[in-house]
């Protein structure tokens, strides 16, 4: 099975300078072929194919543009598949062919948002203490644990706060764990995060309810900002770097929030076979939440807790370990009863 291996990388200015260059690249290729597949469907016109799609906007457009030759080649045609790959996804979503939330068509990148480039093949060197990009340089990168295969893959990623990432696509071999003979259902809430068939709990604080104040004025000076001006640039950042440090923030004995949840899912997927969540619609509860002034304090809460990632961690673990996930319907009263009920 396939893996992710996010790392954090700190480019000097020039690289940043070089990456900002590739990041803009990435998305002028992106939407202008986005723009053009919007024009043929409007006309009663197919998608043109990926191959078409390169020789019009990257082979032809280097002879004209002569900045897309400043950027390595391999991240705009990742770009384009990307593309490709999110017009398929949307039309298996629209025929049935694809099971899920249906999958909403492409959209157009901006540039204050997310920032990606991809790397495939031999295009880049993994060294002791840094990673080389081709037209960008050496980067130095640290190595928060080591990598168990040579990745396939690697994505450059800039967020909102203007940190830089390196994500690497590993191949790693399922682990099957002996089996224990046990079982346990998981209730979720808000005072305490998590409530086992058991009687056993985990509780955890909301960092977002310690920095409301805080974020609420960001907020006020963000909106007060003209568009397009330095001063809102700048107040953008430091509320994305409020919103990174809530993510990242501690919980009780230097605990953060990713952490936290990395860790409870690593171990209830080591002591029991089968694991069984309740099928929350959190999406749901928070838009609902937003449009009632009287459950805005929920909603935040429910955002504040991880829900979704803490169930996304432990089907994946149990994937990986070779356990039972399963769900139960959100209709039923999981709070009243015992979840005993539902094996």
């Amino acid at each position: 099975m396939k893996s992710r291996y996010k790392y954090r990388i700190y480019p000097n200015h020039i690289q940043i300078s070089k990456l900002n260059q590739l990041f803009g690249c990435c998305r002028y290729v992106w939407n202008q072929s986005l723009a053009y597949c919007n024009q043929l469907y409007a006309g009663g016109q197919k998608k043109p194919s990926y191959v078409d799609l390169t020789k019009q906007f990257i082979t032809q457009a280097k002879k004209e543009l002569l900045w897309l030759k400043d950027v390595a080649s391999t991240p705009l045609q990742q770009s384009l598949k990307d593309l490709d790959q999110a017009y398929k996804n949307f039309f298996d979503s629209r025929t049935g062919k694809r099971k899920g939330i249906q999958v909403k068509p492409p959209r157009f990148k901006q540039r204050k948002s997310r920032q990606t480039a991809r790397f495939v093949g031999a295009n880049y060197k993994i060294c002791q203490d840094k990673i080389y990009l081709p037209k960008v340089g050496n980067i130095k990168i640290f190595w928060s644990r080591k990598l168990p295969s040579q990745p396939s893959s690697v994505t450059i990623i800039k967020d909102s706060s203007n940190r830089y990432f390196a994500s690497f696509v590993v191949e790693t071999c399922s682990e099957h764990l002996p089996k224990s003979g046990n079982s346990i259902g998981i209730d979720l809430g808000i005072n305490t995060f998590a409530t086992l068939s058991n009687g056993e709990k985990f509780k955890l604080s909301l960092p977002l309810k310690k920095n409301l104040k805080k974020l609420g004025k960001f907020q006020r000076k963000f909106a007060k900002t003209q568009l397009g001006s330095k001063r809102r640039e700048k107040a953008r950042v430091r509320v994305a770097k409020l919103h990174a440090k809530v993510k990242d923030i501690s919980y009780g004995m230097l605990r953060k929030r990713t952490d936290f949840l990395h860790k409870l899912s690593t171990d209830l997927v080591k002591k029991y076979d089968t694991i069984v969540l309740e099928d929350l619609n959190v999406s749901g509860m928070v838009s609902y939440g937003m449009l009632r002034k009287r459950n805005r304090k929920l909603a935040k809460a429910i955002s504040d807790l991880g829900w979704r990632e803490f169930r996304t961690l432990t089907e994946a673990k149990c994937e990986k370990y070779g356990r039972e996930f399963g769900t139960i319907s959100r209709w039923e009263p999981t709070s009243q009863k015992c979840s005993k009920l539902w094996f």
